[in-house]
């Protein structure tokens, strides 16, 4: 099988597995240059307070203790924000939460930080802390950020069509909960770190575990007042993100401290209680529904508010709400609805982008609505879905056109149809002694990509070298979800070359071309379509070169061949390293850019919701459902069968899909039933993975992966995504099992053992 052609639409195995399970492939944590100092981190220790004074005497008398930095080493602003530049690389003056640093030093080796960071003394008075939005917005409440028109209200947004207060009056059958969805920590496998050189040109250059190196050289070029080609920042492969590494994390602090080392590269290596306490989280969310239908089931009026605390920063907080907000109803067709919600600051650690990217916690809300309205009605919740599910044509309850494809009532269908539903009654009744049985499904999407107004594009470039290689620089971070291989399929499959053939040029803002954000679902899709372009004029070079080596050859006569061309009629071949040499860099070297379309339906939305990222253009869709057993001696949720139906367009390459599934399954049960992230006061009261609970492999069920393959126009070869739908159906699927086992409904998340047997023991059925 050596050097054969890849295909487009094959299961093929990663090419980067091998030589990361071999520990050959670096990643930022690998980089250890000559001569480097460590770079230590004292965060705040109150989560708001005003800093008096900073004694760093004891640390800087220790041996190897290089240098101690504070804000009053800053350069530039000092402010960094994707949207709002409002956090400071360095706390100067006052602390909005315990994930502020205050005091950087530099060592000599990473073992000398503990002592000396611990031998810093600093002096703070304590101010009043906010710890909840309902604090927050209360009259009178302290400021987090002085001097906003809004007080502590960071963003908010209302979308409102038809007449939702009349509408419920003409409704058979209304419900009405409220869900409390909690903090969810990334838990990556790698914490965040990097390094930083300043090169002799004066070029600050840093490599980073980041999924988003063009915009974090404009971050820094802000915060330090720099300009941006001072910044050159290099993204190898990430051990995992789902949205944590999107910004700035440690960059900032190896700049300052770059800036201040004597010529002498610097190194950052969060441990995992440091991760914990810097890093963003999943927003906790306050959802409120109440949803109303008419006497045949038909869905009527939905009103739904949905509160964020963004914490003590933007950051994506805005963004994140306006997903959220276009994802409140669901898949449904609803024709009155009223659908608001408000990101509030808090004294909290800050809130940020997170695999889902707040449709998680507005389809946790919706799907279990679903199954409320469906017992009022006396109605089979799944067809109940099928008789309100939005299909192509028609609007969803925000106001979304769907334009383009759309396999949602066939995911419905497949689950419909599965032996896990059809054979749900026989299952659950056999349930053993002191269990429950029960099964939930949940029906869902995920908007792909940035929206209507931020211009969501990428730039490919592919080279053919002078030793008959193909080298792709790509610009956006893979940060495990595979789209590397990806696009190395997809140049195979137009130039009929074998994973052999192809190098890699990781993101690097000096040699790759700017990319958007590793997010958003957004990573294939962008980067394939002009990968796409891109190889198809090399392609049509390398023919023509061809020809020109055989008299009154034609184009339709020359075949590309793996690290080879032949000239069909003849059999006469060439090697692509001969034929590279007779080009020129001008033909050997492509770019292209691509620019997705956007929404041009334009629903009853404010500028603020649009400029934020709805509505969407383009779908993803899924329907999940899973079998469980409930111990009624313990309370514990075993998760039994799982099934995921996904529509993410044409599967480039079925393998990378199903990882894709059962990784955003597993860290949607997390959410579900164990991650019980504690913030008191603005303290964080689980501070590793030995307090906060992660699934581990038998907490996982054996999961059946379906795909219901769409085709659609926009995407490369057809495709979609599938990097974040995943994560957004356990929790209400598995919720809607426990309230059909129990007889209530926890509306408190996680479901911990402790939940579900508080909830029987005061008079679950």
């Amino acid at each position: 099988m050596k050097n054969m052609p890849v295909e487009i639409g094959l299961a093929l195995p990663r090419m980067d597995a091998y030589s990361k399970a071999t520990g050959q492939e670096l990643f930022a944590t690998d980089y250890y240059p000559p001569g480097l100092v460590w770079l230590g981190v004292k965060y705040a220790e109150y989560p708001h307070a005003l800093i008096e004074h900073i004694d760093s005497s004891a640390a800087q008398g220790l041996p190897g203790v290089l240098k101690v930095l504070t804000a009053a080493d800053m350069i530039g602003p000092n402010r960094m924000g994707i949207v709002e530049s409002d956090q400071p690389i360095m706390a100067d003056g006052l602390v909005r939460c315990i994930s502020d640093p205050v005091v950087i030093v530099l060592a000599e080796s990473r073992g000398i930080l503990p002592r000396a960071l611990e031998g810093i003394k600093v002096s703070y008075k304590p101010l009043p802390g906010l710890f909840s939005p309902a604090a927050a917005m209360q009259e009178g409440a302290p400021l987090v950020h002085e001097g906003r028109s809004g007080g502590n209200l960071l963003f908010s947004g209302r979308i409102d069509r038809g007449n939702a207060s009349v509408a419920f009056e003409e409704c058979a059958a209304v419900v009405e909960a409220v869900f409390h969805l909690p903090w969810q920590e990334h838990s990556y496998l790698e914490t965040e770190n990097g390094i930083a050189v300043l090169r002799e040109d004066g070029v600050i250059e840093i490599t980073a575990a980041t999924q988003t190196p063009f915009r974090d050289r404009m971050e820094l070029a802000r915060a330090f007042g720099l300009p941006f080609d001072r910044f050159r920042i290099k993204a190898p492969y990430l051990g995992g993100a789902f949205g944590g590494k999107d910004g700035v994390t440690v960059q900032g602090l190896l700049t300052l401290a770059v800036l201040n080392s004597g010529g002498r590269p610097v190194k950052i290596w969060n441990s995992r209680e440091a991760s914990f306490r810097s890093s963003t989280k999943r927003h906790p969310a306050e959802v409120s529904f109440k949803l109303g239908a008419k006497a045949d089931g038909s869905l009527h009026a939905l009103a739904a508010r949905i509160i964020l605390d963004t914490g003590a920063y933007a950051h994506l907080g805005g963004q994140v709400l306006a997903l959220a907000i276009e994802h409140l109803p669901g898949v449904y067709r609803i024709p009155n609805t009223v659908l608001e919600g408000s990101a509030i600051y808090t004294n909290n650690p800050v809130g940020g982008a997170f695999r889902g990217f707040g449709a998680p916690q507005a389809l946790a809300g919706i799907e279990q609505m679903m199954d409320m309205l469906a017992n009022r009605l006396n109605r089979d919740p799944l067809e109940l879905r099928l008789q309100n599910v939005a299909c192509k044509g028609e609007e969803m309850g925000s106001g979304a056109l769907i334009t383009n494809s759309s396999g949602i009532y066939e995911c419905l269908c497949r689950l419909r149809d599965h032996a896990l539903w059809k054979e749900r009654h026989g299952w659950e009744n056999a349930a053993p002694p002191m269990k429950r049985r029960a099964v939930g499904i949940a029906a869902g999407m995920q908007g792909i990509g940035y929206g209507p107004v931020v211009q969501d594009g990428a730039g490919a470039k592919i080279e053919l070298d002078g030793k008959g290689k193909f080298r792709i620089y790509c610009g956006i971070a893979d940060m495990g979800q595979g789209n590397n291989p990806t696009n190395m399929q997809v140049a195979g499959t137009i130039l009929n070359q074998g994973f052999e053939q192809f190098e890699l040029v990781q993101p690097d803002t000096e040699q790759t071309l700017p990319s958007g954000s590793s997010a958003a679902s957004r990573t294939t899709f962008a980067y394939a379509n002009a990968l796409i372009k891109a190889c198809g004029q090399l392609r049509e070079n390398i023919l023509k070169k061809a020809c020109m080596l055989v008299l009154g050859a034609r184009e339709d006569e020359i075949g590309i061949l793996p690290g080879r061309v032949r000239h069909l009629p003849s059999g006469r071949e060439i090697s692509l390293a001969e034929l590279a040499s007779m080009m020129n860099p001008a033909e050997r070297v492509v770019s292209s850019y691509y620019i997705a379309e956007v929404a041009r339906h334009n629903p009853a939305i404010d500028d603020g919701l649009k400029l934020a990222g709805i509505p969407h253009r383009v779908f993803a869709y899924n329907s999940h459902l899973v079998r469980l057993e409930i111990d009624e001696i313990s309370g514990g949720v075993k998760l039994i069968d799982y099934l995921a139906i996904t529509d993410a367009g044409k599967v480039l390459n079925p393998m990378l899909l199903e990882q894709q599934v059962h990784g955003g399954i597993a860290q949607g049960i997390g959410y579900a039933l164990l991650e019980d992230f504690k913030i008191e006061q603005g303290q964080i009261k689980t501070p590793n993975l030995a307090t906060y609970i992660i699934p581990a492999a038998l907490d996982i069920p054996d999961i059946e992966s379906i795909s219901v393959e769409t085709y659609e126009q926009d995407g490369p070869y057809g495709m979609k995504g599938a990097g974040e739908i995943s994560i957004n159906l356990p929790l209400p699927a598995i919720s809607n099992a426990v309230a059909r086992a129990l007889g209530v409904r926890l509306c408190n998340y996680p479901m911990t053992a402790e939940r579900v047997l508080d909830a029987m023991m005061k008079g679950g059925a």
